[in-house]
């Protein structure tokens, strides 16, 4: 399968399982709330395929609502994160200079500390919830975008195109904006795929530590914590939502790596052209 064909296929997958979770979560959205005391810790069954919790609530139902909820933090921690690391890369990279210097040493302080840690810390200050999760985990998200931005524009700045526009007085907004980012778009796509899944993971991360999304709302790291003491007894409660989190995480990054080769025109699908640099998933 070549790399053009892979990515559509993953892309359609990521496409219709998000419609179908979102489907399923408007169409009955107290499914993974519904309490049945005496059906608490059910194996799987007919009626129920990934059995039920220790409330009795279908554990299915609360997967996808889970899906829900790891969708909106990836869309909105991305969107955030490369708006910022967008602006700052490219602004460092065409200006130059003092500015470059000063703007890459934050960079590099941000990148010293530890990114889920920072994220934990940020968290408790701020207190558990949606919104909270989305700033804990942009604060710092931001700065792969902003290297590789700066890093492309640099390359890019030299360009004949980009200096004759220079050349002929265009203004340097406009230069940026028309000549310059639409060619950064490529590298920023395939770090944004990979952003995704650290997003989805670091959030599973703090509603299992309780400094994400708090219940009754299923988030796929809280039901994991509520699984710790059931493991024996009801393991489903853990397989469920880590195969969930597994399933999700591995499709965001082959998507990135079809994404890459797609868009790396340098690739044997595309032989001629400079394509765009090598972009590697968050460590």
């Amino acid at each position: 399968m070549n790399a053009r064909r892979r990515f559509r296929t993953l892309l359609a997958t990521l496409v219709i399982g998000s419609t179908l979770a979102l489907g399923a979560v408007v169409v009955e959205p107290a499914a993974g709330t519904r309490i049945e005391l005496s059906q608490g810790l059910a194996p799987p069954s007919v009626s129920h395929a990934m059995g039920q919790d220790k409330l009795g609530r279908d554990v299915l139902a609360r997967v996808v609502a889970g899906a829900r909820i790891s969708l909106l933090v990836a869309l909105a921690t991305v969107a955030i994160c490369v708006t910022v690391g967008v602006a700052v890369g490219a602004t460092a990279g065409f200006v130059g200079g003092t500015l470059d210097a000063l703007l890459m040493r934050v960079v590099d302080v941000l990148l010293a500390f530890p990114g889920l840690l920072l994220a934990i810390a940020l968290a408790g200050v701020l207190g558990p919830g949606l919104a909270n999760v989305v700033i804990a985990l942009s604060a710092i998200g931001w700065t792969p975008y902003a290297r590789v931005v700066r890093g492309e524009v640099r390359r890019l700045r030299s360009r004949e195109h980009v200096e004759a526009a220079i050349a002929l007085g265009v203004p340097s907004h406009r230069v940026l904006l028309r000549h310059v980012l639409p060619l950064v778009a490529a590298p920023v796509a395939v770090q944004a795929a990979f952003g995704a899944a650290g997003a989805v993971v670091a959030e599973a991360s703090l509603s299992f530590l309780g400094l994400g999304i708090q219940p009754p709302s299923p988030s796929w790291g809280s039901m994991l914590a509520e699984a710790r003491s059931f493991v024996v007894e009801a393991p489903h409660l853990v397989i469920a939502p880590g195969l969930a989190i597994t399933a999700f995480v591995l499709l965001l990054h082959l998507l990135g790596d079809a994404l890459r080769d797609v868009l790396d025109v340098r690739s044997a699908d595309h032989p001629r052209g400079d394509g765009p640099a090598q972009v590697r998933g968050p460590s």
